[in-house]
């Protein structure tokens, strides 16, 4: 068993609207656990924090290269590091967000490729439930932007008819119940004391589970009158959609597609891997409006998937980075019982016979997930 003694930290500005890292105090934790802490140069400067604040004169942190961060026996960033995997020496250990289940080339490249690596979102405990995760921003600031949506459409988010608003959600898991939560809150608290101050006439929300979405006659009907779809949804199987193209066309003109899953297209899977909504395309922080007849559409689509049916789509690749600081502060402090724990026992150290941390970062090891399936 051997414990870590060194942590890279490289950029992951992978587009412009893209500022979340880990913040100056948690920099600082790592080192005072007796690491040699390697930051690439210009961390955090698109978030206002410059090389001083990470140092605080601790002479156990440095900037450097990108490569440099990469070299570190320990490398966190939360966004896979999709286009800088080939940086990583062998036996590293990759700490990030790498979504074993939907994304089986990475897996199939990190074991060609004798890396160690570690994926938060499959950090759980006991019960199965993840230990870093950040799903009620992921809900509730997409429905903040879907509402707003709605809210430029009709003045003090009061329908035509002067009905409820109506939004259906697909999937009861963590995302869909926390969707639920902000949607009967219209996606953000100060809109909702505003909305109930004027009389509005508020939100009816439905949450439909898995069964229902296979019965084609019922979510039709559904669809008919909904003015915000989202999907919330885990799929047992991602090769299918929940809502195919062809439904789409039974939503109402003003309709807004909101996608929280955020499941990839994979066209290299055998068999290919589509979107819960077919036909629609994924967003970031930089972009994450779409208009029917936007001319980036298909940008992101899939040859052979059809997209002919739409209405307005919002999706964001990352969610939570609408507000990255408060994220930041967020994911820092669900680490921060882990982190000791990783550095003394190593990744080759951690097993199911140690205690709940140990345990819930077992889980998140490729080993893990190689026995597993």
């Amino acid at each position: 068993m051997a414990s870590i003694t060194s942590i890279g930290f490289p950029r992951m500005e992978l587009e412009a609207g893209e500022k979340r890292v880990f913040l100056p105090d948690f920099i600082q934790k790592m080192a005072n656990f007796g690491l040699k802490v390697v930051i690439e140069e210009g961390y955090g400067s698109r978030s206002g924090f410059d090389a001083a604040e990470y140092r605080q004169g601790n002479k156990k942190v440095s900037f450097g290269s990108r490569q440099d961060a990469f070299d570190q026996a320990l490398v966190l960033i939360l966004r896979a590091p999709d286009h800088d995997f080939h940086r990583l020496a062998p036996r590293t250990i990759l700490m990030s967000m790498l979504h074993y289940p939907t994304r089986p080339s990475r897996v199939e490249f990190f074991k060609k490729a004798s890396l160690k690596t570690i994926s938060l979102d499959s950090i759980v405990n006991d019960n199965n439930l993840r230990l870093v995760e950040n799903m009620k921003a992921v809900a509730w600031n997409g429905l903040e932007v879907a509402f707003g949506l709605l809210e430029d459409r009709w003045s003090d988010l009061i329908r035509p008819d002067g009905k409820p608003i109506r939004v259906l959600v697909l999937g009861s898991g963590m995302v869909g119940r926390y969707a639920v939560d902000a949607a009967v809150h219209l996606g953000n608290i100060e809109r909702n004391n505003s909305h109930i101050e004027k009389a509005g006439p508020g939100v009816v929300c439905q949450s439909v589970g898995r069964n229902l979405t296979q019965q084609s006659e019922t979510m039709i009907a559904l669809m008919k009158d909904t003015d915000i779809l989202v999907d919330a949804a885990q799929r047992r199987n991602p090769t299918k959609p929940l809502i195919p193209n062809g439904w789409i066309k039974h939503l109402p003109a003003h309709a807004i597609l909101l996608d929280l899953s955020v499941d990839p297209y994979l066209p290299e899977a055998d068999p290919p891997v589509v979107r819960g909504i077919e036909g629609i395309p994924m967003g970031n922080l930089d972009k994450y409006i779409f208009d029917p007849n936007d001319p980036e559409w298909c940008n992101t689509i899939s040859p052979g998937v059809p997209t002919e049916n739409r209405r307005t789509a919002v999706s964001c690749y990352s969610w939570p980075g609408f507000h990255p600081e408060a994220c930041m502060i967020h994911y820092a402090r669900q680490l921060n019982p882990m982190m000791p724990i990783l550095i003394e026992k190593g990744y080759d150290g951690l097993s199911l016979n140690g205690d709940y941390f140990e345990r819930a970062l077992f889980r998140g090891t490729l080993r893990a997930w190689e026995d597993q399936n």
